[in-house]
């Protein structure tokens, strides 16, 4: 099992980034368009627990896969889960929360992920799957920094 954890400080109040945080529709403006990520489910303006969203993705060396995700455990306006039902992980546990500081808020994003494939599998890791999450979760920080610098 994998381990990956982001924090960023961005100066903007905790319902605002909420209120964005909650459309599903808004993964596409802070996911590199390289990945080519598509939502293919109808989708509300705003999230809900047991909500199921399929979209697809670009993935290095493997092309465009389908993924499902199933949106659980929000506290709004603070966190959620969003777990990984079909795709191209093993396992994929992702935790967002937001946090208010004196400064504005602290997104933090806590990722718990294992790869398919047994020891290619951890090859794949060590040499792209790593570097490939953390460019991702590189250019998230860009875009909301981007998005909500005041």
């Amino acid at each position: 099992m994998y381990r990956l954890e982001r924090e960023q400080e961005i100066c903007i109040t905790i319902q605002k980034a909420w209120d964005f945080i909650r459309n599903p529709r808004n993964l596409n403006r802070i996911t590199p368009p390289e990945l080519g990520f598509e939502i293919i489910s109808d989708v509300p303006d705003s999230m809900f627990n047991g909500l199921i969203i399929e979209y697809i993705i670009t993935i290095p060396f493997f092309g465009r896969r389908k993924w499902v995700a199933e949106i659980k455990h929000i506290r709004e306006p603070f966190s959620f889960v969003d777990e990984q039902r079909a795709g191209p992980y093993k396992f994929w546990y992702h935790y967002h929360e937001l946090i208010k500081t004196d400064k504005g808020i602290r997104v933090i994003d806590r990722v718990y992920y294992e790869v398919p494939y047994g020891i290619l599998g951890k090859l794949l890791h060590f040499f792209v799957i790593h570097k490939t999450l953390q460019r991702i979760f590189d250019y998230r920080a860009e875009k909301f920094t981007e998005l909500f610098s005041e």
